[in-house]
């Protein structure tokens, strides 16, 4: 994906449209974001346009869910409060969030052991059942047998590594335990580093909910191993309570998103369209936690 960038005038301008009481407020380019491109919008407010193709649905997505399930998250959560309608000035929907204060986690990885319980909070409060009409996703949520094509296409990016039979070994058992026999529940489907927001070494927030959806809570356990630091695995499964056969999807699911990760990192190490340089380290560093934890 070539990235898309838009400029502080558009955003202005669009303000003056839709929102003139804010658009007196200091706009402040924001680095990162992959369907979203973001800007600071006075102290406690976030403008995100989407650029991706889409960045449109899961703007809706993330507005019409999120400010009701916020009201029992944990965490600071980018609450939509406006939304920007298509116009002349801009083709699609885009939305004015509050602002989650802190640096993403790709930038600065938790290191707190006490992040597990943070996390494990956040999710036991997050993984209630959804509503029948709430979004699926088919890539997330899902069962795993149904994800092997991806897994092998996955394992391509580190071929020849050692990592690579650890990564198939541990893909395997988590596509041989029992399925989620559960109801779907709402997951945020998209715990990686860069949605996750970090002050003082622990976890402090979570942002873009644009894939929110119901399903096999195990796609957001794998966070354990994605965001947390060595060593707290166990820590954050005791305080989630999780079954057996839930944890080992979640560590599958944990190898697929590190693999995932590694991709796009080498991309942007080798400056090729879509990719993010720092996703690299840290998917390495989540798929060595998978595997060897």
């Amino acid at each position: 994906m070539t990235e898309v960038r838009f400029e502080q005038d558009l955003v202005r301008a669009l303000l003056r449209e839709q929102h003139p009481d804010l658009a007196h407020l200091e706009l402040r380019d924001v680095q990162g974001g992959w369907d979203n491109q973001m800007w600071r919008l006075g102290p406690d407010l976030a403008v995100r346009l989407p650029r991706s193709a889409g960045g449109p649905v899961l703007t809706r997505n993330e507005h019409r869910w999120l400010p009701a399930l916020a009201e029992r998250l944990p965490l600071p959560t980018p609450i939509p409060i406006r939304i920007g309608e298509p116009s002349a000035l801009f083709d699609h929907p885009w939305t004015i969030t509050r602002w989650v204060d802190g640096e993403p986690a790709d930038r600065t990885p938790i290191t707190r052991p006490d992040a597990a319980e943070t996390l494990a909070g956040f999710l036991r409060a997050l993984h209630k059942p959804a509503p029948e009409h709430a979004p699926v996703n088919p890539d997330r949520g899902v069962a795993l047998d149904g994800m092997q094509d991806r897994f092998t296409s996955a394992l391509t990016v580190i071929a020849g590594e050692a990592a690579a039979d650890r990564a198939r070994e541990v893909w395997e058992k988590a596509v041989a335990a029992p399925p989620w026999h559960g109801p779907p529940t709402w997951l945020h489907a998209d715990l990686h580093p860069a949605n996750a927001v970090v002050r003082d070494g622990t976890l402090t927030g979570i942002i873009d909910f644009g894939d929110l959806c119901a399903g096999d809570p195990a796609t957001d356990l794998s966070a354990a191993w994605i965001l947390l630091p060595a060593g707290t695995t166990p820590q954050f499964f005791n305080a989630y309570a999780a079954d057996s056969p839930t944890t080992t999807r979640a560590r599958g699911w944990a190898v697929l998103r590190a693999l995932h990760l590694i991709r796009i990192g080498r991309n942007g190490r080798l400056a090729l369209p879509g990719g993010k340089p720092t996703w690299e380290p840290a998917g390495r560093a989540a798929l060595t936690r998978a595997t060897t934890e």
